[in-house]
């Protein structure tokens, strides 16, 4: 999926010389946590957000430090967050510059970017102009559109099984062959022993995720590596 396939085009946005009480009007209105901030060019200059309303003088949240940590920091870096926290334009608190990406960018892209940065939306821009934008909102709607129960399929059991023999052979954490699968009826079985009780919630996953099964029985043990102690899977303990 590309940025274009996810994204809102009816972009809510503030200039810079907006007051930061308009824009908060705007944001409780609209129910939206964040806003583009555009010029009268039609150009991205900033973004305002929730983050940059944390440290405001009207709350008594503004930031405060040692005498000794504000002289480390110079006076600059002083007048910069006194800006931030008291300035009454979306100017001079919004954050800049921005990150985006454009209309082709790859989902994968976009979702490395906001965790790479710790941003909760990304413009969307058609050369330097913002044509959308993509929140974790946006990305939650196309996750619930995509999600959908696995397909019927014709698949019999040895292909079923050949399908996650192949899967656990090729995947990194897949425990190879201390693992054995069984396929009858749709129902996958796995045997053998695991050394992380993390492999066997991934292979649950798996046969959760594979066309064609109808059921899952897990016979594995786990190897706790460091005692050597055999633990059972919860189904062979229930049994008992």
């Amino acid at each position: 999926m590309k940025a274009r396939d996810v994204m809102s085009q009816a972009v809510i946005s503030v200039p810079p010389d907006a007051t930061v009480e308009a824009a908060l009007r705007l944001m409780v209105e609209k129910n939206i946590s964040g806003l583009p901030v555009i010029d009268a060019a039609g150009q991205l200059v900033g973004i305002v957000s929730e983050g940059d309303f944390l440290r405001r003088a009207e709350l008594g949240t503004q930031p405060r430090q040692p005498r000794w940590i504000e002289f480390l920091m110079g006076p600059g870096a002083l007048a910069e967050q006194y800006v931030r926290a008291s300035g009454r334009k979306v100017g001079e608190i919004m954050t800049a510059p921005v990150r985006s990406v454009a209309e082709d960018t790859p989902l994968d892209d976009v979702v490395m970017l906001m965790e790479r940065y710790h941003i909760k939306r990304v413009p969307v821009m058609r050369g330097e102009r913002p044509v959308g934008i993509i929140t974790r909102a946006n990305l939650i709607r196309a996750l619930a559109s995509v999600s959908r129960e696995l397909a019927p399929t014709t698949a019999g059991d040895s292909e079923i099984r050949e399908r996650i023999v192949k899967a656990i052979r090729e995947l990194p954490w897949g425990p190879g062959a201390m693992v054995q699968v069984l396929v009858r009826e749709g129902v996958v079985t796995f045997t053998g022993s695991v050394f992380d009780e993390r492999q066997r919630r991934a292979l649950h996953v798996l046969a959760e995720n594979t066309a064609g099964v109808k059921g899952m029985r897990d016979h594995m043990v786990w190897i706790e590596p460091m005692s050597g102690m055999v633990i059972e899977s919860d189904e062979d303990r229930a049994g008992d």
